[in-house]
Order: C-alpha cells, then sequence, then structure tokens
C-alpha cells in the first residue's frame, strides 16, 4: 500500500480535513500516511473500522511500552490514565469514575448556569456589542468550572489557561515544555497541599478516598490525573462551544429552529454539533502490540495507529447525509464517537455535554442577533489533534 503524505494533501487542511477524509475513505477505511513530523501511521477513517480500532485489545494505549523510551518517562507517565492499559487502567478509572457520575455533574448545573449568566452579562455590556467569543466566552466557562472542582484559587486561573493552550495548540517547542513544567510543578504544589488541608473539592476528594482493600491514588497518579482534567476539561469545551456556533451561524434555519424549540432540540443540536464538527480531530496514538487486521488492512506490531474520529463520524456507512448537519438527525446505532469509545470514552463527557448544553442555549436565547465578524480568514488551530480556531469574532 503506497504512503500518503499528509503535509501534501491541501493548504486548507487545518481549516476544513473532511473533503480530504472523504477522498480518502472512498478509497478505503485504513490508510498508511506519513505525518506532519515525518513519522508513519496508519490512518482509520471508517467509522466502523474506528471504532473496532479503539475496543481491540492489541491496540494498546500504552505507547510508552513500545521500547522507544527510557523507563523514567515509562514511570513518570504510567500514572496517566489516558495512556495505560488494563488492569492498570481499568484501577485508575474505578478511583475516578464516582466523581463523574450523572448525578454529580448534573449537580453542577445551577453553578454552571450562573458562570454563564456572569460572562454574557461583561458581553452585554460592551458597548461595542463585540467581542471574541472565545476569549469572552467559551474560553472562560470551562476554565472556571474544571478550576472550581478541582480546587484551583481563582487567582491562579488565568496562569492554568495560558499553561493548556499553550499545550494543546503549541507556538513553539521550548514554551510547550515550559508550559508543561510550570503546570505540573503548580499541579504537584497544589496536590501536596490538598493532601496536608483538604477541602470539600474533587482533588481533595481524591487525596482522601480509598477503595475497598485500601487502594488510593499514589501522589503521581493524583498530579496526572489532575494534569488530565485540565486539559480534557478545558480546551475540548472551549472548542464544543465555539465550532457549535459557528455551525449555528452557518446554517440559519438550524439556528432558528433551536431558538423556537430549545427544550426539545438543544441536547440533539450538541449531539449533533460533536459529530459534525467536534473539537476533537484525532484521538490520541496507539500502538498496535501484534500484528492485527483492520478494514482488511494489515497492521504490524509496533506501528502507531490514529483513529481520525472526524472522518469517521463523516462516513456515509453510519450516517445518512454525513456532510449535513441537523440538529433533529436521528442516533442510530450508538451515534458518534467524538467521546471516542470503549473503555477510554472520555470520562468527562457527561460534564462537556452539560457546558455545551447550558452555554449553546443561553447564547443563542440571549443574542438573538448574534453574528460573525470577520474581516478575513479564521485562523486555525494547526494539526489533526484539536479541531477549532483561535479567535472567533462575533458582534450582536
Amino acid at each position: 500500500m503506497p504512503i500518503l503524505d499528509l503535509s501534501t494533501i491541501a493548504e486548507d487542511f487545518d481549516e476544513n480535513p473532511y473533503p480530504h477524509y472523504k477522498r480518502l475513505r472512498e478509497s478505503g477505511p485504513v490508510h498508511r500516511v506519513k505525518a506532519a513530523d515525518g513519522q508513519e501511521v496508519w490512518l482509520i477513517v471508517g467509522h466502523e473500522e474506528a471504532r473496532q480500532a479503539l475496543t481491540h485489545p492489541e491496540v494498546s494505549k500504552n505507547w510508552l511500552s513500545s521500547g522507544l523510551y527510557s523507563d523514567r518517562e515509562t514511570t513518570e507517565a504510567s500514572a496517566n490514565m489516558m495512556r495505560s492499559d488494563p488492569p492498570h487502567h481499568t484501577r485508575l478509572r474505578k478511583l475516578v469514575a464516582p466523581s463523574f457520575a450523572p448525578g454529580r455533574i448534573e449537580a453542577l448545573r445551577p453553578r454552571i448556569r450562573r458562570i454563564v449568566d456572569g460572562l454574557l452579562d461583561a458581553m452585554a455590556a460592551r458597548t461595542e456589542r463585540r467581542a471574541d467569543l472565545i476569549e469572552a466566552f467559551a474560553q472562560p466557562l470551562p476554565m472556571i468550572v474544571i478550576c472550581e472542582i478541582l480546587g484551583v484559587p481563582e487567582s491562579d486561573q488565568d496562569a492554568f489557561r495560558a499553561w493548556t493552550a499553550e499545550i494543546v495548540a503549541p507556538t513553539g517547542v521550548e514554551s510547550e515544555g515550559a508550559a508543561w513544567r510550570d503546570m505540573t510543578a503548580y499541579v504537584s504544589e497544589l496536590t501536596d497541599a490538598k493532601r496536608a488541608d483538604p477541602g470539600g473539592d474533587l482533588l481533595s476528594a481524591w487525596t482522601m478516598s480509598r477503595e475497598e482493600g485500601g487502594d488510593r491514588l499514589t501522589r503521581q497518579e493524583l498530579v496526572a490525573m489532575a494534569l488530565l482534567m485540565m486539559l480534557g476539561g478545558n480546551e475540548t469545551a472551549v472548542h464544543l462551544i465555539t465550532n457549535g456556533m459557528r455551525a449555528l451561524l452557518a446554517h440559519p434555519e438550524q439556528l432558528a429552529a433551536l431558538r423556537a424549540d430549545p427544550d426539545g432540540l438543544i441536547d440533539g443540536a450538541v449531539e449533533e454539533i460533536l459529530r459534525y464538527d467536534g473539537s476533537v480531530e484525532t484521538a490520541t496514538f496507539r500502538f498496535a502490540r501484534s500484528d492485527l487486521e483492520i478494514g482488511g488492512v494489515l497492521i504490524e506490531a509496533g506501528s502507531p495507529v490514529l483513529v481520525s474520529l472526524a472522518g469517521a463520524d463523516r462516513d456515509p456507512a453510519r450516517f445518512a447525509e454525513p456532510d449535513s448537519f441537523d440538529i433533529r438527525r436521528p442516533a442510530k446505532g450508538g451515534g458518534h464517537i467524538a467521546f471516542g469509545h470503549g473503555i477510554h470514552h472520555c470520562i468527562g463527557a457527561p460534564l462537556a455535554r452539560l457546558e455545551g448544553r447550558v452555554a449553546i442555549r443561553a447564547l443563542v436565547e440571549r443574542f438573538p442577533d448574534l453574528a460573525e465578524d470577520t474581516d478575513g480568514p479564521l485562523e486555525w488551530i494547526p494539526g489533526a489533534m484539536v479541531r477549532g480556531v483561535r479567535r472567533y469574532p462575533v458582534r450582536w
């Protein structure tokens, strides 16, 4: 099978990758490609094949065990639930899963609504009646929520916002490394403070909770879990909200339908936003632990595997008219995989959904004249991991 160099496909790949995924899908669900960094990987763009890869026991998340990394790097990262396989992953997820139970997440709705209302009040007070929606609303909302949940002081939230933005969409190798170091050092100190003097926040609860038999998260695992929450619970929600508003403003008939029946359509609108233009374009790296076959293609042991969530969620074999945005789209066959699939399905999905539903509904109700305010092309976040723009100017 010939190797496709993704960097040569087109200059507009960051802006609109969907036609390119479509062309790949039309010639097969699995492709050998060369990523932007020159690494050769297997890219999966078919929906059924993506689900198979995300649940295949021989497609590993613990890519550090591939032998390409030092023992120190392997040890430091093994505490991260996102980079582990069963039984270690099972243990970590069991220890933190109760914190994300539906009832606990739903209990956050009043506080999220108060934060949303406060941010929208500040927007409404602007005499110029225009703003960058990301800076004014979509970015501070999930950051405030996740910081409050974890127990991060309000005075430190701006620093967290800068660190996470740099890590998710690096502006340089040195700046990315500095952000990781500073954020890790801060979270380590905060974890130690919570262990010494617990409060009513989630990080404190994790330091004290024990499972039957006395199992509990180690200090290293606590730090890794907090970092994962800060990254996974912030930038992805930012772009869920922003991508959602871009889609709705680009489809005025859908926006009008949502305004006419917010109670009946907001849940479906958020699910369609996630399918149509979700905030995570490609799942994090996996690798094949042994030779295996997916979509009729042999993937050799040791090969890196990337699952294109964006490509899979536009697969016509799963969705009728997949390139159409339809907030009334009926879910069938398990729906989209914007939050992943299988044991690594995003543990924070209920929180992201809640934030998206509250935020988008409040925006469309509060600002009936909301419109894009762009005087040129939008600046897209580079790469195939996070799907979103750096700024989204709007007026009302």
